[in-house]
Order: C-alpha cells, then structure tokens, then sequence
C-alpha cells in the first residue's frame, strides 16, 4: 500500500468523522433524524464565500461560519425541532422540508454555479516519503486532537453526564432539575455547528453548490449504521470502515465498486447487527 494512499485514508476516515459527528449528537442523542445535516455542512462551506462578500479579512472564516450556522440552528430549534424530540419519523419529515428550503434560500443568494476557495496553508510536507498538501495533513491532526478533547470532556464533564441523563430518562432529569429542554436546544446548536465546521474545512477541497450536503449526508448515515450509536468509539469505527472500504476500492478500482460495497456493507449491518459494532445501547 503506498504512502499517498495511506495518507488518503487518513484524510478521508477523519474529516468523515468530524462531518458525521453532528449527526451522532442529533440523531444519536436527541433522536432527531436530521435530514437536513448535508445543509448544515454546505452552510458552513459558504462561510468563506460569505466571508469574501462582506469585505472581511480571511481569519474571520471561521466565526462568520459559526455565527451564520449557529443562527440558522437556533432558529429551527426554537421554532421547530423542540416540538419534535423523540419523534423520530416526524423529525424525518420536517428536516426533510427544511433541508430543500436551505437549499432553495443558497441557491436564490449565491446561485446554482460552482465556487471555489483557496485553502488558508499552501505547500506541501514530506510524509512516509511522499509529499502530500499541508493544509490536509494539519486538518488531520487537529481533527485528532479535537476528539481527543472532546473524548476528555465527554468522560468528565458534568454538562456531559446531564446529557446522558436526559437521554436515558428525560422525566427523571428534568425531576431531579436538569434543564432539558436548554440542553437540548444546545446539543442540537453544537451539532450543527459541527458539521458547519467541517464545512468550513473541506470547502478548500471540494466544489462549494448548493446540492453538495447530500452525499455528506448519507455517509454520515452510513457511519453511523455501521459504528452504531451514541459513542465516540462507535463512530470512530464506522468512519473508519465506511471511509476505507470507499477510499480503498475507489483508488484499487473505481469510485463506482467503492460506493457499491459501502452501500452493501450498511445493508447488511442494518439486517445482521442494527446497533452496528458499538452503540451506547450496548
């Protein structure tokens, strides 16, 4: 296996990690089945392009990113998705609708055209004796470092263990005074802002248009099935095998054999192993 390969797993596993993360706090812990998670990534991929259009300075990119999807999520909670917790087949329905009108309202403001950004590190490094772009080999490592962080607070920290609570027994929360309905609406904030961030990331990377959140979408799904829900590791491992298998067969053969198994391999999780290989179920 050679060296640009490997580092194309690497590439490929974590920034599908970082996308789906999003998804496994909405969906795998306030039982929203975010349809509209693809949007959320394509918002945050505009920010550099929203960035360019007000005249601001490069370095603002990521709160403008932030600020814009934190705005958009707020928004929908407050008005729609806090009446849909654990109504999981409504959830589908409306984040369905909501992810067409995010679309439309991107399209109507920027067009159906493709845009492009420059990525903010130039050059490459020499790794396992390949060169290979830096921008991709510092977004790996931060990615690293950021779950290890977020592995750290998931473990100690007491806004963590109150989130546990509430989705293993929202009544006992909010009666013993967990605020379930703020944790909720924060949960659901963070985990689009998450996916706007890798948005924001992959946007030197890949052709910026409305459209491109579907595909983020359904391999976040796919991760998930396969991972299972709820845990860290979980998803760890579902990007791991759903962005291997893709990467690996895609380079071997064709991207067409590397989606063909990645939709087999979901297929059969969902039949054989529906919590997939470590669920918080387990």
């Amino acid at each position: 296996m050679s060296s640009v390969l490997l580092l194309n797993l690497a590439w490929q596993i974590s920034t599908l990690a970082l996308v789906a993360l999003g998804l496994a706090i909405v969906f795998g812990k306030l039982r929203i089945m975010n349809m509209a998670h693809g949007e959320f990534v394509m918002i945050g991929a505009y920010a550099p392009v929203i960035t360019s259009m007000l005249g601001l300075p490069g370095w603002l990119q990521l709160p403008v990113c932030l600020a814009t999807v934190g705005f958009v999520a707020f928004v929908l909670e407050r008005t729609i998705i806090r009446h849909l917790y654990g109504r999981m087949f409504d959830s589908l329905l409306a984040t369905w609708g909501i992810a067409i009108l995010l679309r439309e309202i991107v399209e109507l403001v920027f067009g159906r055209g493709y845009q492009s950004v420059s990525p903010p590190l130039t050059g490459t490094f020499s790794v396992l004796g390949a060169d290979y772009p830096a921008y991709r080999i510092a977004v790996i490592i931060g990615i690293v470092l950021g779950f290890i962080g977020l592995y750290l607070w998931n473990t100690r920290s007491k806004v963590a263990t109150q989130i546990k609570a509430m989705v293993g027994n929202p009544e006992l929360a909010e009666a013993i005074g967990i605020d379930t309905a703020r944790l909720s609406a924060g949960a659901f904030v963070f985990g689009c802002c998450t996916a706007g961030v890798a948005g924001l990331i992959l946007a030197p990377t890949v052709r910026i248009e409305p459209m491109m959140g579907l595909d983020y979408l359904i391999r976040s799904f796919f991760a998930l099935v396969v991972g299972g829900l709820g845990s860290l590791e979980g998803l760890g491992i579902g990007a791991g095998i759903i962005a291997g298998t893709q990467t690996f067969l895609g380079a071997v053969a064709s991207q067409t054999y590397g989606y063909l198994a990645v939709l087999t391999l979901s297929i059969l999780f969902l039949w054989l192993k529906p919590n997939g290989v470590r669920s918080s179920s387990h």
